[in-house]
């Protein structure tokens, strides 16, 4: 049998058919890989961990925290407090609200908490994104790797089940008749019988 290829280039050869030139970068990046017997590098939670900023941590924390029933019964609880306080209570104790019907100054602020959050939940959203593309990226070098390891062991299968059958061949009394390029490096390449 012949010895499994090593290179990348030997690798596209053997399993795609093509030449290592001609294929994308990632098909290239998984044949390196599969040469070298390396694993798959980072995943995305991972690389994009790296590569955060303090900025980047904290638009994903606000947007966490800005998603959340947690923050929607929140900011329900203090919108009522404010109409709350602003309407009945504070005219009870014969204090003048300080924003009255129809609440301008809460309008204001709720304009303004707006105005920031949705660009900060929107980077958050980019970043994830670029996370699903990553992920998407890794998924296809996991499966392009599965692929050609499968046609790797496929081929070395049918190279075993070649010998064997010739062995067996020979053992019966019959003319050997091993396929080109398929000869043991364990008997020296001598044909059987």
């Amino acid at each position: 049998m012949h010895k499994d290829p090593r290179t990348p280039e030997e690798l596209a050869e053997e399993l795609l058919g093509r030449n290592f030139a001609e294929l994308g970068g990632e098909e290239q990046r998984v044949l390196c890989r599969i040469a070298s017997g390396t694993v798959i590098g980072l995943d995305a939670d991972e690389l994009a961990a790296t590569h955060a900023t303090r900025a980047d941590r904290l638009a994903d924390r606000v947007a966490a925290v800005g998603g959340s029933w947690g923050f929607i019964m929140a900011f329900a609880v203090v919108l009522l407090g404010w109409m709350l306080l602003n309407s009945a209570i504070l005219q009870a104790l014969g204090i003048r609200p300080f924003d009255g019907y129809p609440y301008i100054f809460l309008n204001l602020m709720l304009s303004m908490l707006a105005a920031i959050q949705a660009p900060v939940i929107m980077m958050s959203q980019n970043r994830q994104a670029d996370k699903d593309r990553i992920t998407a990226r890794h998924d296809y070098e996991v499966n392009l790797r599965t692929q050609l390891e499968i046609i790797r062991l496929h081929r070395r299968f049918d190279r075993f089940a070649e010998y064997f059958e010739a062995r067996r061949s020979a053992e019966d009394g019959k003319e050997c008749q091993v396929p080109s390029g398929s000869q043991s490096q364990a008997d020296g390449g001598h044909t059987c019988g």
